[in-house]
C-alpha cells in the first residue's frame, strides 16, 4: 500500500458494521450488559457534576457560550450541544469511578454516552431500543482500535482513552444519527485526526478528567459533520503516511490492523468491559484486591507492615507504579503505593476516602513508602488481556509473608457485578445530585431501555428538575 492509496478495508469495514447494526444482530446478554453499563456511567457523571474542576469547566464554558439546548447532567444548567458533551464526558471520567476496557486501554462509556444523550436530547428522537444499538456500536469499535494498538500506545505516553475513544464516540454518533457507509467512513476520518491525550496529565493535572469529554465531543463533531458532507480521512486506520496507526504507533508494524475487525458478530468488546468498586484508576485495582484476599486469610493493619511488593506488567509500572509526591487528587488516584496506603489505613479506597486535605497526609505517604512496584516481564510477555495482573507479597514485621495473586480485580469481565451491586453504586452516586426518587426512576427507565417508546425519557431525569 503506497502513501497515497485510498485503500481502506479496515475503516470501511468498521463503518460497515456500525452503520448496519440492528437491534436483532445483538446478543440478549450484550443487550443486558450494556444497560448496566450505561446506568454505571451516568451514575459517575451525576457524582462528577459538584467536582471542583467540574465546576470551573462548566463555569468557564458558560461564560463564552450563551445556547441553553443540551443539558448538563445533574444540574439544571445548559450550554450547546458541543460544550454539554465535553462537560457531561468529563463529568463521567471526573473521579476514577468510571468502566475500563481493560485490554483495548479506554473508558468506554465517557466517550459513547454523551454524543448519544445528546442527540437524542437536541437532533433526533430515537426509541430506547434504538439507542441501545447506538450504545452498542460505539461501545464495541473504540476497544478494536485499543487492542489493534496494543499496551505500547500507553506506553509510548499517550493517553489511550482519549486517543481511542474519538473513533467509539464518532461510531456511536454516527449510528444514532442513521449515517450510512460512506458517511460513517468520513465520521471516524474526521474523529481520528482530533486524537489526543497525554499522560504526563497524570500527575496532578485537572486536564487528565477532561480528556474523556474532548474526545466525545470530536466523534460527535465527527458524525455531524460528516452528515452534512464534510469529508475526513478515509483511510484513517491503514495511510501508511500520516495514519492514525502509524502515526501513534510511530511504526509500521507496532500494531495489528486485523484485530479492528476481527470477530464482528461473534466477539462482542461489549462484554469485555470492566466496571470498578474502588475510585481509582484501574491498574491499581489488582493489588487492592489482593490486599484484601490476604487480610481475609490473617488479618493485619498499616502497623503490622514491614514491605510490600507489587509485580506487574510494564504498563502498571510506568502507570501507576512512580513514587508518590503530592500533587492533587489525580495524581493520589492514580499512584499505586497511595491507593494501597488508603485501604489500609481506611478499610476503602472510594469516594469518600479522596479529599483535598488527604492528599499530602504524612500518615498515607509514610505508609505509601512501604510499598515498592517493580516489573514482572512474564506478565508483560502474557499480552495486553493480562496488563492488570499483579504478584503481591506482603511482608510482616513479624517475618511471616503472605502471597497472592490477582489477575482480574472485582467488576472486572471476568468477575462481573451482579445487578444489585451496580445499582447500589449507581445509587450512592447519583443520591449526590438527584432527589431519591428520581435516582431510582432514572435507574429503572435505563435497566427497561429496550421498552421506552422515546430514549428523552432518560435526558429528561438527567436534569434537576
Amino acid at each position: 500500500m503506497s502513501h497515497d492509496s485510498r485503500e481502506n478495508p479496515y475503516t470501511k469495514g468498521i463503518a460497515e458494521f456500525v452503520s448496519n447494526l440492528q437491534a436483532k444482530d445483538i446478543p440478549s446478554e450484550v443487550s443486558q450488559r450494556i444497560k448496566l453499563l450505561i446506568l454505571d456511567s451516568i451514575g459517575c457523571s451525576l457524582y462528577g457534576q459538584k467536582l471542583e474542576w467540574i465546576q470551573i469547566l462548566q463555569n468557564t464554558l458558560a461564560s463564552v457560550d450563551e445556547s441553553k439546548v443540551a443539558n448538563i447532567w445533574g444540574t439544571n444548567k445548559y450550554l450547546s450541544l458541543p460544550h454539554s458533551v465535553l462537560v457531561n464526558g468529563t463529568q463521567i471520567q471526573g473521579f476514577e469511578l468510571d468502566d475500563v476496557h481493560r485490554q483495548g486501554v479506554l473508558h468506554v462509556g465517557a466517550v459513547v454516552l454523551p454524543g448519544l444523550l445528546g442527540i437524542v436530547e437536541t437532533q433526533k428522537s430515537m426509541s430506547g431500543l434504538d439507542f441501545l444499538t447506538a450504545a452498542v456500536a460505539g461501545y464495541e469499535i473504540g476497544p478494536r482500535v485499543g487492542i489493534c494498538m496494543g499496551q505500547e500506545h500507553i506506553a509510548q505516553g499517550w493517553h489511550s482513552g482519549a486517543t481511542v475513544g474519538v473513533f467509539s464516540s464518532a461510531a456511536g454518533s454516527a449510528r444514532a444519527l442513521g449515517l450510512d457507509t460512506q458517511q460513517t467512513i468520513h465520521a471516524l476520518g474526521i474523529a481520528g485526526t482530533q486524537a489526543a491525550g497525554l499522560m504526563a496529565a497524570q500527575y496532578g493535572a485537572m486536564v487528565k478528567r477532561m480528556h474523556a469529554g474532548r474526545s466525545a465531543q470530536s466523534g460527535l463533531y465527527g458524525a455531524l459533520l460528516a452528515k452534512n458532507g464534510f469529508t475526513g480521512i478515509e483511510n484513517v486506520l491503514e495511510s501508511e503516511y500520516g495514519g492514525y496507526c502509524t502515526t501513534f504507533s510511530r511504526s509500521q508494524d507496532r500494531f495489528d490492523l486485523a484485530q479492528l475487525t476481527a470477530g464482528f458478530g461473534e466477539v462482542w468488546q461489549t462484554m469485555g468491559i470492566a466496571l470498578k468498586f474502588y475510585s481509582c484508576v484501574g491498574s491499581n485495582h489488582t493489588t487492592l484486591d489482593a490486599i484484601r484476599i490476604m487480610q481475609q486469610q490473617r488479618p493485619f493493619g498499616p502497623n503490622d507492615i514491614d514491605e510490600i511488593v507489587v509485580r506487574g506488567s510494564q504498563v502498571t509500572m510506568d502507570h501507576v507504579g512512580w513514587k508518590y509526591i503530592p500533587q492533587g487528587l489525580t495524581s493520589a488516584q492514580l499512584n499505586l503505593p497511595y491507593c494501597v496506603a488508603t485501604l489500609l489505613l481506611e478499610g476503602e479506597c472510594f469516594v469518600d476516602e479522596f479529599t483535598d486535605a488527604m492528599v499530602a497526609d504524612p500518615t498515607r505517604m509514610a505508609l505509601s513508602e512501604k510499598v515498592r512496584v517493580e516489573h514482572d516481564d512474564a506478565i508483560t510477555k502474557q499480552g495486553s488481556k493480562f496488563r492488570h495482573k499483579v504478584h503481591v507479597e506482603v511482608k510482616l514485621k513479624d517475618g511471616a509473608k503472605l502471597n497472592a495473586t490477582v489477575e482480574s480485580g472485582r467488576g472486572s469481565e471476568h468477575n462481573f457485578a451482579s445487578e444489585a451491586d451496580i445499582v447500589n453504586k449507581f445509587m450512592l452516586l447519583a443520591t449526590k445530585a438527584l432527589p431519591k426518587s428520581q435516582a431510582e426512576e432514572l435507574c429503572d427507565k435505563i435497566l427497561h431501555l429496550e421498552k421506552l417508546a422515546d430514549a428523552k425519557a432518560i435526558t429528561a431525569l438527567l436534569a434537576i428538575r
